[in-house]
């Protein structure tokens, strides 16, 4: 099956498993942005990987099963407040956990940065992300930034420019209900209204409502704000809707939505708001300090294919590439998975093995990218 008639597929099912209740204009968005490159071309198709990959990687086949973040990647790291305010920083996206080998969460993070940038080298992206790993199965533990990490914290301060423009431009509820007025989508389905209602800090918060549009692979899941002022400043929630796994969708297995389990195993510091409520809507908090971190870019000599609009990351350097490998060994073993079975596996393994399954689901990627982008007749 193409990557076209994949993704009819998908979305077919994904309809199913929203009752209809799809977002036709964010799936549009979804398709355009799917040209805009290579990456994020991988990070809107995690179907996909989870259709090819065993055939690209057949030797990942027998690798220890975990609970798997899955559809990892360079942008699926961010900051948030934990339960006594501190600043955290690790994998805060878990929309499509599932059980499959842990080997895969490697390649897929390490295939994103190999995607994302041509000044670094697939050996070095590997090796950095590897011992990382390694040091993290050895010692895991949340990243917590308040007291250590200077350097991860300088680098995720919010400028004031940020915080501002988070504020009065992207939450600032007269331009959000404007537009929700065009849209004709003012007030969100039952199960939304109810689980951003119960996340209000006090329940005589009154809650504005409107729709939101973000990331990529969630691009066509409905996704709701309320917003209210609380103490005579703003608070934010946001709910968007969760559905299995795509993981299960291409390979079977349980249904069950492991989104809050992962997120808060036992070596996370996890955010208080994150919860899954009404069986399939994804809570969470929204703050300047609470978000996911994009890359940027930089120079156009550095992006590979610039007249495909790749952004180079300021996050792919030996040193993050390294915390990251380390967040996601505390992700795999926070939930019971064995830190022994996983270094012995990985001690069977060839030396390049993360290198030469890189190259291969990279290059995989871009031919479906490549088919993707063909002129329609």
């Amino acid at each position: 099956m193409n990557i076209v008639r994949s993704t009819r597929a998908y979305e077919r099912w994904l309809k199913t498993q929203l009752r209809g209740d799809i977002v036709k204009k964010d799936i549009k968005k979804k398709h355009k942005d799917m040209r805009g490159g290579a990456f994020p071309f991988l990070r809107a198709t995690y179907w996909r990987w989870a259709e090819t990959i065993l055939d690209v990687c057949p030797e990942l086949k027998t690798a220890p099963r975990v609970l798997a973040v899955g559809d990892i990647h360079l942008e699926n790291f961010g900051t948030w407040r934990d339960v006594d305010g501190r600043l955290v920083w690790g994998v805060n996206d878990f929309d499509e956990a599932a059980k499959m080998p842990y080997a895969l969460d490697l390649v897929r993070l390490a295939t994103s940065a190999a995607l994302a940038v041509r000044s670094v080298t697939a050996g070095a992206i590997t090796s950095s992300i590897l011992r990382g790993y390694r040091e993290g199965l050895a010692a895991p533990h949340a990243f917590v930034l308040d007291q250590r990490y200077r350097a991860l914290r300088e680098l995720f301060e919010v400028p004031e420019e940020e915080r501002t423009k988070f504020w009065n431009d992207k939450m600032d509820p007269e331009k959000n209900l404007k537009r929700a007025h065009k849209l004709k989508r003012t007030k969100p389905p039952r199960p939304f209204a109810e689980a951003l209602n119960k996340a209000r800090p006090e329940p005589d918060v009154d809650f504005v409502f409107w729709p939101r549009t973000a990331g990529l692979g969630s691009l066509g899941r409905p996704r709701w704000i309320g917003h209210g002022l609380w103490r005579a400043a703003p608070v934010v929630r946001e709910a968007k809707a969760i559905v299995p796994s795509a993981w299960v969708y291409v390979h079977g297995g349980s249904r069950r939505l492991r989104c809050q389990e992962i997120a808060t195993g036992k070596y996370r510091a996890p955010d208080p708001w994150y919860e899954l409520r009404n069986g399939h809507v994804l809570v969470r908090r929204l703050s300047p300090n609470n978000r996911k971190l994009e890359a940027k870019k930089k120079k156009e000599n550095e992006v590979e294919g610039p007249a495909e609009g790749e952004r180079v990351s300021d996050l792919v350097n030996p040193a993050m590439l390294r915390d990251m490998g380390r967040d996601l060994a505390a992700v795999h073993l926070g939930t019971g998975s064995s830190g022994k079975v996983i270094t012995r596996d990985l001690k069977k393994r060839k030396p390049r093995w993360l290198h030469d399954a890189t190259m291969a689901a990279a290059a995989a990627v871009r031919r479906d990218y490549q088919e993707w982008c063909k002129p329609t007749e």
